[in-house]
């Protein structure tokens, strides 16, 4: 049986951020998953404090946090490979790894960044390779990974499939960086999610899953998630679950019985 982490910044955005903790809680889950938190790269104390002491007061386990990533909903998708703000990367990197130290989370999603019609493909890629390297590097020390994934809606972003990422993960060649599986990213994008199951199951450093057309909740699209999520099983993975779809009903998780939430 899968064992799932609720994304609490794709669903339930109509609680405060750091009341989302205590509602994943209230659902019956134990773990939890975040984008980046915070509005910029290096938040204050206080405000690192807060979002420490409400996933501590909830009682749940922090399964994965993202590395600041820019302005999301202005569409930026990653700071990895944007030539221009590598300080802010690199600050970036030691306040989630101090985060994960302080709560036990050891995984890491880093969005890799679109591409800028101003910096040179081979430039851009560069950058990527040595901030990952860093990112690595400073992971590894709290024995964390470092997560890439493809992602879809953004026509520009480089990673599509995972072929795209594991090309990545072998130019910079750190024992610490795995492919985050998101079936339903793979999906859109046209990839072979079984067979990227057959070929990598054992080596993926996180799966997370939503239903495709809409991108909500399983059961409400085609896509065979239970399928796949046996055959990852079957092939090794052992790790969390993330619930990364929308929702607007009441009950974002009516579709998962309550005993299996934990």
């Amino acid at each position: 049986m899968s064992t799932y982490t609720v994304n609490a910044s794709i669903l339930l955005t109509e609680v405060a951020i750091l009341r989302r903790p205590s509602a994943v809680a209230d659902a019956g889950f134990t773990a939890a998953e975040f984008w980046w938190p915070f509005p910029g790269a290096v938040p204050s104390d206080s405000d690192v404090d807060a979002f420490v002491g409400a996933v501590q007061d909830a009682g749940l386990q922090l399964s994965g946090l993202n590395f600041f990533a820019g302005d999301m909903a202005a569409g930026d998708r990653g700071l990895v490979s944007w030539v221009g703000r590598e300080s802010e990367f690199a600050d970036n990197v030691d306040v989630v790894a101090g985060i994960g130290e302080r709560l036990g989370c050891r995984a890491f999603n880093a969005l890799y960044g679109l591409r800028p019609d101003d910096v040179a493909t081979a430039a851009a890629d560069e950058l990527a390779a040595t901030n990952l390297h860093l990112a690595a590097d400073r992971i590894a020390g709290i024995g964390g990974t470092v997560l890439l994934e493809p992602v879809s809606g953004s026509p520009t972003y480089p990673l599509k499939t995972a072929a795209d990422v594991i090309t990545v993960i072998e130019r910079v060649g750190a024992d610490n960086i795995r492919l985050l599986a998101d079936f339903y990213h793979l999906a859109v994008n046209g990839d072979d999610v079984a067979a990227v199951i057959a070929e990598h199951a054992a080596d993926f450093g996180h799966i997370q899953i939503a239903d495709d057309p809409g991108r909500g909740q399983p059961g409400t699209g085609t896509l065979p998630l239970a399928d796949w999520l046996a055959a990852a099983t079957a092939g090794g993975y052992d790790g969390y679950v993330g619930l990364e779809y929308k929702d607007s009903t009441d009950d974002p998780f009516g579709w998962l019985p309550r005993d299996q939430r934990s």
